[in-house]
């Protein structure tokens, strides 16, 4: 049996045990779209997020944690179906919820700020992307330090856009940066370290540097 059959069938029990709207099962149906998602079957992971982004509104309303992820997850599933422009209003929602869910400093506050950004920079506005990453970094280095990694998530989103701008100095700079402080901090067999290095590879081979 699959890990997606093995993840119906449990949805399946609780359904009947819980009901369809319980926290328990609406966690499981979202565990599901990420299994979906790793095989690319956007539109059924699509439908699982949105289901579980209507129950939570019922259940809890706009301004609830629970809410805010899961519309989270909706919205970067809605722009890798290429709908960036209701991805985006998506997005800006979560960041004007977020200080009120997670406090000023909230670190979801931060990465739904980075992930805005990306959308952003998908649509072709590299000035607005540039300008919200800039505040992210600055927040996050401020609350938790230049090796933490959601920062340095953010500062890699930032030398892609500095990059495609044309910015290839500081781009470069900036991604190497990322990956001696990845390396440093969590080793090269970090997922993320990995994905660093090979961004960073990148530039190095268009560029020649």
């Amino acid at each position: 049996m699959s890990e997606i059959t093995e993840q119906e069938a449990r949805i399946a029990e609780l359904r009947g045990r819980l009901g369809g709207e319980h926290p328990e099962t609406l966690a499981a149906m979202l565990d599901l779209a990420e299994l979906l998602w790793r095989e690319g079957r956007l539109t059924a992971v699509r439908v699982l997020e949105e289901q579980v982004v209507g129950a939570r509104l019922r259940l809890y309303g706009e301004k609830h944690p629970d809410t805010l992820k899961a519309m989270g997850k909706l919205a970067t599933t809605i722009g890798a179906q290429g709908d960036l422009a209701r991805a985006h209003d998506m997005q800006q929602r979560i960041v004007e919820l977020a200080p009120d869910v997670w406090g000023e400093d909230g670190r979801d506050r931060w990465r739904a700020v980075n992930n805005l950004a990306g959308t952003v920079a998908a649509e072709g506005d590299l000035l607005g992307a540039r300008d919200l990453l800039e505040h992210a970094i600055a927040a996050m280095i401020r609350l938790w330090g230049e090796d933490d990694s959601d920062a340095l998530a953010a500062m890699g989103n930032l030398g892609s856009v500095l990059w495609q701008m044309g910015e290839q100095d500081e781009a470069y700079w900036l991604q190497r940066q990322v990956v001696d402080t990845r390396r440093r901090v969590f080793g090269d067999d970090d997922p993320a370290t990995r994905a660093a290095v090979a961004a960073f590879e990148t530039m190095q081979r268009a560029a020649c540097f």
